[in-house]
């Protein structure tokens, strides 16, 4: 018996990579997928996401999300029914399947592989029980035929009829699509279809198409227990005393079997209590760095060992480039540890300790579906927690540090919106004390929370759990995220569905990974105060 040489298959997170290269390879006119939006295409919508693969190598690929047929067959563009092509406006009480990417590679065409994703689809939409598939489809002959029509109109007509040949257009027609307009203005770097495109519908024979659709989001229990752990400064004679705080906590956490533990920012900066004299804040910064292989060490052991995901706060770390950046590290209970640099700097944190900022935010994978990292000043920003949400993040982890009541409240405030906007939940995680001796560690202010977005399914002040201010404790919740799938559908508001694409949107810079280096720390003037952190 051998292996089957063709395989087609629900995609995967382990499948961005491949897809990418494949897209790049297909659209060479158009600029390339990124990573996080095929994330967020997989992540949104997992079940509209089809890969083919040929002897191992990934040939083909297909997204599709559910979409309202308000939407869906009246004119758009791509922008706007996608989410700026992260497939985050995908409706679960859709009763239209929406295909807004298919790609095969030219070398393997010919082998039926388009027919095959569409099968997968109409599968998919018969199951569900849709009113049928729907798309903008290219017209890439359109541009060269120009001066022989008049108008996309009559373009499509002839392609029709059979006098004016398109690849693209006879193939849809071929798998039992019908045209039902065009579509204007759809994608407007297609230069070869003059940013029009072909509407495009496969109608489901098993379903009655005039019945109204009764479809509602089921309200089901997708438990994450959460815990988030405001933490004493206390100090500490060497790494392993330290160690031994973080130990316990989660400890208590695992026997809770809470799936998620959350430090607070720069937690780690007990250690310096443990030095001989005081050191100044650029040698305090470098002296923490020294302890990076050794945390990540621990804090991996215990996620092994105690089955948690452990969201290490944020720690200086020295990057490869020899610059220190605020690094929180996430170790899952998998073994596998993952990093998010802090995006924005504090006036503090840039001056005093010259930590720079990172250029990367993407969600972090994990067995209770996609997380984000937010810390501190990040969570001021609301473009970060955005992206986040459109790569599928249902979760935003937020450890701070701030030193007054008003820095804290900023973070609050400014993480409760959050939590709104993207129709997700936020957990909050701080310091509390204070240690003689140590610079930046002259007072703590906190109250630690788990927040959620306002709305029926949820606490009615948004707030799931909370701590009280400025004690050292382990605060636990349930957060249902079938919750939130129900609030984005039919919540009182739903924010994220109803974006204006036509008006707004958010463009990432692709730095990061193979870009133009690390950002400059915005030093500027000196700030007011030298010891405190200044977060938030």
């Amino acid at each position: 018996m051998t292996k089957a040489r063709l395989e087609v298959r629900q995609a995967e997170i382990g499948d961005i990579r491949r897809i990418a290269a494949l897209a790049k390879r297909v659209y060479e006119d158009f600029a390339p997928y990124t990573q996080s939006e095929i994330r967020g295409q997989i992540n949104n919508y997992p079940e509209g996401c089809f890969v083919a693969f040929l002897d191992d190598k990934l040939i083909g690929y297909c997204a599709s999300i559910r979409i309202g047929g308000d939407k869906a067959l009246r004119p758009h563009s791509w922008d706007e029914i996608t989410g700026n092509g992260y497939g985050s406006r995908h409706d679960p009480k859709g009763d239209w399947l929406y295909g807004y990417e298919l790609c095969v590679d030219p070398k393997t065409r010919g082998t039926r592989i388009g027919r095959r994703l569409y099968e997968e689809r109409r599968k998919l939409a018969e199951r569900l029980e849709l009113k049928g598939i729907v798309f903008g489809g290219r017209m890439p002959n359109l541009s060269r035929s120009w001066r022989r029509v008049d108008g996309p109109e009559d373009y499509l007509d002839k392609v029709v009829a059979g006098k004016i040949h398109d690849p693209v257009v006879r193939f849809q027609l071929a798998n039992g699509f019908e045209p039902i307009g065009i579509l204007k203005n759809y994608l407007p770097e297609d230069k070869r279809s003059r940013a029009f495109a072909t509407h495009m519908v496969w109608r489901n024979p098993f379903v009655d198409q005039e019945a109204s659709p009764k479809a509602r989001v089921p309200r089901g229990v997708e438990n994450v227990r959460v815990a988030t752990c405001q933490m004493q400064a206390r100090a500490v004679s060497d790494f392993d005393e330290f160690m031994r705080q973080v130990h316990y906590f989660v400890d208590v956490a695992s026997d809770y079997e809470a799936d998620f533990i959350l430090f607070p920012e720069l937690f780690t900066l007990m250690l310096l209590s443990a030095e001989e004299e005081e050191l100044s804040p650029l040698e305090s910064i470098e002296r923490l760095s020294e302890y990076t292989p050794r945390i990540r060490e621990a804090l991996s052991e215990m996620a092994l060992k105690y089955n948690i995901n452990i969201v290490g706060g944020s720690h200086p770390t020295r990057m490869d480039d020899g610059d220190i950046h605020n690094v929180a590290m996430v170790c899952l209970r998998d073994g596998s540890i993952h990093e998010q640099e802090k995006i924005h700097p504090t006036p503090n944190e840039a001056y005093w300790w010259n930590i720079h900022g990172g250029d990367a935010v993407d969600v972090i994978q994990t067995d209770c579906g996609p997380i984000g990292v937010l810390i501190c000043y990040d969570s001021e920003f609301p473009e970060l927690a955005r992206r986040l949400a459109d790569e599928g993040a249902r979760i935003i982890f937020v450890p701070f540090c701030t030193d007054s009541r008003q820095g804290y409240m900023r973070v609050r405030y400014c993480a409760a919106a959050r939590a709104i906007e993207n129709q997700c939940f936020v957990v909050l995680s701080g310091n509390v004390g204070n240690l003689p001796n140590v610079a930046n560690m002259d007072i703590q202010y906190a109250q630690s929370c788990i927040l959620t977005p306002c709305d029926f399914p949820f606490a009615r002040d948004g707030i799931a759990a909370e701590a009280s201010e400025n004690v050292e404790t382990l605060t636990i919740s349930d957060v249902n995220l079938a919750d939130l799938a129900w609030a984005r559908a039919e919540g009182t508001v739903r924010n994220l569905a109803d974006r204006r694409f036509d008006l707004y949107r958010i463009e990432w810079e692709q730095k990061g990974s193979g870009g133009e280096g690390p950002s400059e720390a915005p030093h500027g003037a000196p700030p007011m105060h030298q010891h405190g952190p200044g977060g938030g």
